[in-house]
């Protein structure tokens, strides 16, 4: 059977450190602030990126990765015959996974691109399972086939402190019915179909954590939690704090917090806090 690699993009929320220990190939989106590029988390860090967004009088441009990029990775990882899985952040928020699958087309390497339907540590649950597979030998079909499976048994939420970026980004989908007199709202909406769809608005954080936590506890009632997941752009006592109320009424306590990459804080703005998780 033909080795297996993973390639993903940078939207997914994971450290040097694990994209290294499951041997996961990134290839990063860029941005732009005012007249400086990046690669997204390769050469800015989600911390530093954040001060520079508070700077900076425009919006940061974002840009999904060409498609060149993409087929370079895969006619190099693909040199020794091996077999790629490429999966990528929704392709309703963003280009890039149009931009692997015309990648695919024209290598000669056998690359199947997935459309997680999902960002943040919510397409690193796929993108990590896909790797373990891959090591443990299993074939392209039933990697496929289990991505399939934690795509319909994860949900993201995501609570924004304003509207604003997601507006001036164009990424605010079906959320768009919630512009309008929202001085002091702060809109809850979740990924649905691969876009923004509104769940709520709420006026506070004691709010946000109170519906985030009781909402998602009702929901994994009876299941087996795999795993949750807080990302959050400089919204880290917000994380926190709805960090704590999740252990107190789900009962698991493997409960990872990270910053979020510099694209996905473009877009939900600073503070924003994206709540997922994996239950089946």
């Amino acid at each position: 059977m033909p080795n297996i690699k993973i390639v993903t993009d940078s939207t997914l929320d994971m450290k040097p450190e694990e994209l290294k220990k499951y041997d996961i190939t990134v290839v990063p989106l860029t941005i732009t602030v005012e007249e400086d590029n990046y690669e997204d988390t390769i050469t800015i860090s989600p911390e530093e990126f954040l001060t520079r967004m508070q700077q900076s009088k425009e919006l940061p441009k974002t840009s999904q990765p060409p498609v060149g990029r993409f087929l370079e990775v895969y006619n190099e990882l693909g040199k020794d015959g091996s077999q790629i899985i490429s999966i990528h952040m929704t392709g309703k928020m963003s280009g890039t996974v149009r931009s692997a699958e015309q990648a695919a087309e024209l290598s000669e390497t056998d690359v199947t691109v997935i459309d997680s339907g999902y960002i943040s540590r919510a397409l690193a649950y796929q993108v990590i399972e896909a790797a373990k597979m891959a090591k443990a030998e299993k074939g392209v079909d039933a990697i496929v086939a289990r991505l399939r499976d934690i795509r319909l048994e994860t949900k993201l939420y995501i609570v924004v402190d304003t509207l604003e970026n997601l507006i001036k980004g164009g990424r605010i989908g079906k959320a768009r019915g919630f512009i309008g007199s929202l001085l002091h709202i702060k809109p809850i909406a979740h990924l649905d179909a691969g876009e923004l769809t509104p769940v709520t608005k709420v006026r506070s954080h004691n709010q946000a954590v109170k519906f985030l936590s009781t909402q998602i506890a009702e929901e994994v009632k009876g299941k087996q939690i795999m795993k949750i997941s807080l990302a959050h752009a400089g919204g880290y006592e917000l994380a926190s704090r709805v960090k704590e109320k999740l252990i107190e009424l789900t009962g698991f306590e493997d409960v990872e917090v990270v910053t979020t990459t510099p694209v996905i804080s473009t877009h939900a703005g600073l503070g924003a806090l994206g709540v997922m998780y994996w239950a089946k």
